[in-house]
């Protein structure tokens, strides 16, 4: 967040020194908006130009890159933007003294003047903010990375698989969509069955009829005296 907001300050700053450039003095007293964008293509001519023909208006275009640039956090328009201030900077420069034979710099208003520094300057500034941006991308990518991933999906609807799936090959233990039976608990042997009893009957209930004798087990006479 705070390299976005320092790489747009400067982006922005780079954009109005670029503007501002033209209405500097460029070249032996003669300020950038009197040359022409075609003179940059077919060279410098004493003919003057208006202000929305001029040099300014490739400027005005980087400008208005920067701003869009800054507003959707994109580091290309932005480097874009310098590129252009640079190249039509430097296509000038190369106009200019192939018009006057060479470039000179004087202190005494002859030669390159500030209008070309402020232009050279807005230029790099441009570049300088669009490599502070971190841009769009930075965010979401930070917070994939903060986010745990599931260790694995759930399975598919058309695939029967146990839960938690064991990421082995073949059919799940588990292949049938019913519910597996319910065995009836063993409650031990009933104690009216005479098959199933191995001790004395006990006796029947009050109203029902039975034999009090054991049948699997009956009674032994005591031996006699």
């Amino acid at each position: 967040m705070i390299r976005n907001v320092l790489g747009s300050l400067v982006a922005l700053a780079g954009a109005a020194s670029a503007v501002l450039s033209p209405f500097r003095d460029w070249y032996d007293g003669r300020a950038g908006q009197d040359y022409r964008v075609r003179d940059l293509f077919e060279g410098i001519t004493a003919t003057e130009s208006g202000v929305l023909v001029s040099i300014l208006l490739p400027f005005l275009f980087a400008a208005l890159l920067v701003i869009a640039g800054v507003v959707l956090r994109s580091r290309i328009a932005v480097a874009l933007a310098g590129l252009v201030v640079l190249g039509f900077t430097i296509l000038w420069m190369v106009r200019q003294g192939q018009a006057a034979g060479s470039l000179t710099v004087g202190g005494d208003g002859a030669g390159l003047q500030v209008g070309v520094v402020t232009a050279l300057a807005g230029g790099v500034l441009m570049l300088i903010g669009a490599l502070l941006m971190r841009g769009r991308g930075a965010r979401p990518r930070a917070r994939r990375e903060r986010e745990p991933e599931e260790p694995y999906g759930a399975p598919p609807a058309d695939q029967v698989d146990t839960w938690p799936p064991t990421q082995e090959p073949g059919m799940s233990t588990h292949t049938s969509p019913w519910p597996e039976p319910e065995v009836d608990p063993y409650t031990g042997p009933d104690p009216h069955d005479p098959r199933t009893r191995s001790y004395p009957q006990a006796p029947p209930p009050p109203g029902r009829p039975g034999d009090p004798r054991d049948p699997v087990h009956p009674p032994r006479r005591p031996p006699e005296a």
